[in-house]
């Protein structure tokens, strides 16, 4: 946009559109508009109220600053706790999430929203970015509010300058609970109803969106940075935001109160294998035979429940790769932080508005086997691209891992078995087994305990076949003595006695293993 001078602050002021042809504000989350100046309002309706105004500040054209104040209501004495009629939990928390709470603090926020907007063209954020200009933004808005007759504390003015500087230049009111790096988990239940998972814990957050259009803005700014969409043709979506956290979402008409969110955060400085340590979900004897079979080039399944580990843990398994190998990763969202330099990097891709350009795991899978890969990593295996993932395990793809839903090292066998008959091939059963019992070394079991905590509970050996069944022997496994004081779960992961079969494949890869690790 052209800018056509420059206001007090120094940014870009917007060009006023032509009386003779008023330009409507375009605004997704806009509502009816509020009557503009000088036109008088009858007596037996209702004054507007300020959140007719989109939640980014969005105001119809003409709107005066009388007319504001009107809509507002007295805000220079608003800052006193409203009645129960007006700010009841039922009210709250309606099942109509579209309509919003009467917010004196909203209000003022929203005013002072809209203000920004008018002052300073915002198309300049994405011009210039950095943090040059998010202080000056924060400087513009601090003087908007100290322009407002409204008397502040200083922590509410600070609050207000964040709230508003989150909604021009970020994710809104998610902003606070992806800084906060005791959070692991963000689950949004509809605009007025958050909960967070803090050390495995669920609680109920503070944090409130002001209607459904103000959430599905936000959706919709995190799902278009990663070229994709969520509309109500297409009304799931997983997509990933900027540092890498996963991120899913449902919107109406598949969810009923309102759009559904879940966020998996991930830490900036990825996880090592000291921190599981410390963590106690892994002991330094098992990490160290964890490293030996990365380093001997075993093929590794991780197994686990949802948000038991399993990515943290493969991000651990695929650190102790050697930086002068050629890694290829697969992901149907990309979530994995290898640290190695050498890496080639695929994401899955929907199809388009036509039903068409859809990329699917299993066609990167086979794609990958022309790229020269040392090593093969696979995000996750959900369906008929397990097939073509052991068929590279079985033909010199050795050292490759990946991760699978499964309760228990001998349901991650089915689920294998499962998943390469969804590939459409009318596989014996035994064949499939065999494939698998040739192609594994190793299943980690990884579990989310009842107190909240993540361990490995098995290491686990896929020793062959008998019969028609895959043989397997637990190396180390997780006993659980009972509980503390505090309800933490007591007990300790220990070798079972059985002398692994690899040791050999160990030893001729120059991989050396203490064997006093495997015993009671």
């Amino acid at each position: 946009m052209s800018l056509s001078r420059q206001n007090r602050w120094g940014f870009g002021k917007k060009e006023p559109s032509p009386p003779s042809e008023p330009q409507p504000a375009v605004d997704e989350m806009a509502v009816p508009q509020a009557p503009v100046e000088n036109q008088p309002v009858p007596p037996s309706s209702p004054l507007p109220q300020a959140h007719s105004q989109s939640a980014v500040g969005g105001v119809a054209p003409g709107l005066s600053n009388n007319a504001m104040g009107s809509a507002m209501g007295n805000v220079s004495s608003k800052f006193t706790t409203p009645s129960a009629s007006s700010f009841s939990p039922s009210a709250k928390l309606k099942k109509d999430s579209t309509a919003f709470v009467d917010d004196p603090y909203s209000d003022l926020k929203a005013n002072i929203h809209r203000r920004l907007i008018e002052e300073i063209d915002l198309t300049q954020l994405t011009e210039k970015g950095g943090s040059g200009l998010r202080d000056q933004i924060r400087s513009a808005i601090s003087h908007l509010i100290m322009e407002e007759s409204t008397l502040l504390t200083v922590s509410e003015r600070d609050r207000m300058v964040e709230d508003i500087l989150n909604e021009a230049m970020g994710l809104g009111p998610l902003e606070q609970l992806l800084r906060d790096p005791a959070i692991s988990e963000i689950m949004i239940l509809g605009p007025h109803l958050v909960y967070v998972e803090r050390k495995g814990k669920l609680t109920e957050s503070k944090v409130r969106f002001k209607d459904d259009a103000h959430l599905l803005q936000i959706i919709d700014r995190i799902v278009s940075a990663v070229g994709r969409r969520v509309d109500e043709t297409q009304p799931l979506c997983d997509a990933r935001l900027k540092d890498g956290s996963r991120f899913n979402c449902v919107i109406p008409p598949l969810a009923l109160d309102g759009p559904l969110v879940t966020i998996r955060k991930f830490s900036k400085d990825p996880l090592t294998v000291q921190d599981l340590i410390n963590f106690g979900s892994l002991t330094p004897q098992s990490a160290e035979l964890l490293r030996g079979f990365v380093q001997a080039r075993l093929n590794i399944v991780i197994s686990g429940g949802t948000g038991s580990g399993k990515t943290t843990l493969l991000n651990v398994l695929s650190s102790f790769i050697p930086d002068d190998e050629r890694i290829v990763t697969i992901e149907d969202t990309a979530e994995l932080q290898l640290q190695q330099k050498h890496v080639a990097r695929m994401e899955t891709r929907p199809a388009n508005l036509e039903g068409r350009g859809e990329i699917t795991m299993r066609d990167l899978v086979k794609n990958s086997l022309r790229m020269r890969p040392e090593r093969i990593v696979v995000g996750e295996c959900r369906s008929g691209e397990t097939l073509d993932m052991l068929q590279a395990m079985n033909t010199g793809h050795d050292g490759s891992l990946t991760t699978l839903h499964a309760n228990t090292p001998r349901d991650a066998i089915r689920r294998m078995e499962t998943m390469v008959m969804m590939a459409g091939y009318d596989l014996p059963q035994k064949a499939i087994r065999e494939q698998i019992s040739s192609a594994v070394h190793v299943i980690i079991q990884a579990s989310r305990l009842s107190d909240g905590s993540r361990r490995v509970m098995n290491i686990t050996e896929v020793v062959g076949m008998e019969g028609d069944v895959v043989l397997l022997q637990d190396i180390f496994h997780f006993i659980q003595h009972g509980l503390d004081e505090d309800k933490k779960i007591i007990g300790e992961f220990k070798p079972t006695g059985i002398r692994p079969r690899f040791l050999e494949v160990l030893k001729a890869e120059g991989v050396t293993i203490d064997e006093s690790l495997f015993a009671l």
